[in-house]
């Protein structure tokens, strides 16, 4: 069998096999080729949809179409030829009414970026530096705290002033 895209190509022996399928007798999904090949839709479903954007050319193309079409059901013929629903025709005929023509053009979605304080870049850096300074501050004072303990156990006193520094 070959693949192509989300079609399958199947062979004439496999189309005497696949006659047998109940499906198959019922025509779901299955147009036979004067070459005696049958293709097939594949039935599995992509891993991630995509979701479909619209240029703005495209949108009022359709738009113009739309407006042209006098007779009933001229419109949803169109829109099962170009695969859209009657709310694509509403809101982008709301987005022509209002003349906002970039709001014809695929927008981006998700939250908007937040410009960068140049500033931030010095705070976080000064905030971990004190952060560092401050664990370093925490474990001097365990130190101090830790000989003192030993001072007193052993009935050594400790000098009031660092050796070096008396006149």
């Amino acid at each position: 069998m070959e693949q192509e895209g989300r079609l399958k190509t199947v062979t004439p022996a496999e189309v005497r096999e696949a006659e047998r399928s109940e499906a198959e007798r019922a025509g779901a999904g299955v147009t036979v080729r004067r070459s005696e090949v049958v293709v097939v839709a594949d039935p599995e479903v992509p891993e991630k949809a995509r979701r479909r954007q619209f240029s703005g050319e495209y949108k009022l193309g359709v738009l113009r179409e739309a407006d042209a079409c006098s007779e009933s059901g001229e419109i949803g013929a169109l829109l099962r030829r170009e695969g859209l629903y009657s709310s694509h025709l509403v809101a982008w005929r709301r987005q022509r009414a209002e003349g906002t023509l970039q709001g014809l053009a695929p927008r981006k979605r998700g939250r908007k970026a937040q410009p960068r304080n140049p500033l931030a870049k010095k705070v976080a850096e000064l905030e971990r530096e004190n952060k560092r300074l401050e664990r370093r501050l925490k474990q001097a004072e365990t130190i101090i705290d830790v000989q003192k303990k030993v001072s007193q156990i052993l009935g050594a006193p400790l000098s009031e002033e660092p050796k070096g520094e008396s006149e």
